[in-house]
């Protein structure tokens, strides 16, 4: 197999941005919550594309996080917004969208509002709005941000993604201790992600998505309940609903790859 290139950087309109890939068809996935808004680097970039490399020969992939300096008060629709914009400015054409995690609630107002941009959707690991345990965390993870204690940010946030068993402990001690050492020094884009998301509330607006979509999740997922992706898959016309038992946050692995490939394909 060749060689990986992975381009990184900025689109003009501000969105940091990975792209891999040598497929004919673009595929932009709207990514999950991060500290900082920026392009994936070092561990994050083996972590979290990783988990689509498999997609490289069938198409263009684009990892897109959200731009830099997010103004107070910024809602999910508004960074669907700069999504839609970002879109029209570099591609011209409907694209395949999958939203992972805070990315997929970004990914239902982006269907919703700009379906012309919207060739196939996935609502990864995400649904109409976060469970009670996916909403405390997340707002104790912005407010521990807020304080500069990025250590126990990364702490709250592996302890509810990192697989239990006997190693579990020390991977949460080893991972919270290397991601505080690439911690921003301005915690705003992240707490105002997290208070946005805190008032995603998409469930009467779901029947609005009208591109074919596939929501996928472990149904274990410890941000969300089963019941939530169930009301989201029957919420939105003609939408598929995998779930995986057991499984946790983010879904992945061989047959989420089969999966997904499967749908974006077919």
């Amino acid at each position: 197999m060749p060689k990986l290139y992975i381009e990184s950087g900025y689109f003009p309109s501000g969105l940091p941005f990975n792209r891999f890939g040598r497929g004919a068809r673009t595929l932009i996935i709207f990514q999950g919550l991060a500290f900082e808004n920026k392009p994936l680097d070092g561990l994050s970039v083996r972590s979290y594309l990783g988990m689509v490399l498999f997609l490289q020969d069938e198409f263009t992939v684009v990892a897109a996080s959200r731009r830099p300096g997010l103004p107070a008060g910024y809602e999910m629709k508004d960074m669907a917004q700069d999504y839609a914009d970002m879109v029209r400015a570099e591609f011209g054409a409907p694209v395949d969208v999958m939203g992972t995690s805070t990315g997929g609630s970004i990914a239902q107002h982006f269907a919703a509002d700009h379906p012309e941009l919207v060739r196939r959707l996935v609502i990864h690991s995400a649904a109409h709005t976060l469970g009670p345990v996916g909403r405390e965390v997340q707002l104790k993870i912005g407010e521990l941000a807020r304080q500069g204690k990025w250590r126990e940010a990364s702490a709250v946030l592996l302890r509810l993604i990192v697989h239990p068993g006997p190693a579990a402990p020390l991977i949460v001690t080893l991972g919270s201790s290397v991601m505080s050492l690439s911690a921003p020094r301005d915690p705003s884009d992240l707490i105002i992600t997290v208070e946005a998301e805190d008032r995603h509330a998409f469930r009467d607006r779901l029947a609005d998505i009208r591109a074919p979509t596939l929501v996928i999740a472990g149904a274990a997922d410890p941000f969300y309940t089963e019941a939530l992706f169930r009301e989201t898959a029957a919420g939105i016309p003609g939408a598929s609903l995998i779930l995986y038992p057991g499984m946790g946050h983010p879904a992945a692995g061989r047959q989420f790859e089969a999966d997904l490939l499967s749908f974006l394909k077919s």
